[in-house]
């Protein structure tokens, strides 16, 4: 259990432009990892800016430190899809398991629920057990795992495990 001391410590603000150097590297630790993403290189700040929603990304800070992030994918070219948005979530490798990827959590679904959003889906690595606990904790459940989606940078075959949230007081949920 997060120490309440440690939760008290964080800061949760809007993601701007210039927080994106601690950004990009907390997303390549991810990416070092192999099982935080099939991507294998971070894009640059224009490419990141553009696929993301303006109103729905976070940076969680630790005495003044971009220590995590949280953002939902950019809006859907059709309508119908309006209320639906895909979710990244990073956290530093020095601050897991302290409580910011639920804080960055707490933060971000009112957030996207004040904006009319139903639903969050999240692609986890099945072998990434701490992300998959943590979406869990923050609401999300199961919903179907795509086999052998995609090869991660080393060439793998990686399953990836379908999540999402759906609002208890947005939509038809």
């Amino acid at each position: 259990m997060t120490a309440p001391t440690e939760r008290a410590a964080l800061t949760i603000e809007e993601l701007t432009e210039a927080d994106w150097p601690a950004v990009r590297r907390i997303f390549e630790e991810g990416i070092a990892t192999d099982i935080a993403t099939l991507e294998t290189e971070a894009p640059g700040w224009p490419e990141w800016e553009v696929s993301h929603r303006r109103n729905c990304r976070f940076v969680a800070r630790r005495r003044g430190e971009v220590v995590g992030w949280i953002a939902l994918s950019a809006p859907p070219p059709r309508r119908v899809y309006a209320g639906v948005a895909w979710l990244s979530v990073y956290v530093a490798a020095t601050e897991r398991n302290r409580g910011v990827g639920l804080a960055l959590f707490e933060a971000l679904i009112p957030a996207s629920e004040s904006e009319g959003l139903w639903t969050i889906q999240a692609g986890v690595i099945a072998d990434n057990r701490a992300s998959l606990a943590l979406h869990k904790r923050a609401g999300f459940r199961r919903i179907g795992v795509q086999e052998r989606l995609g090869q991660d940078r080393h060439g793998r075959w990686r399953d990836v495990v379908l999540l999402e949230r759906r609002s208890p007081g947005v939509g038809g949920s």
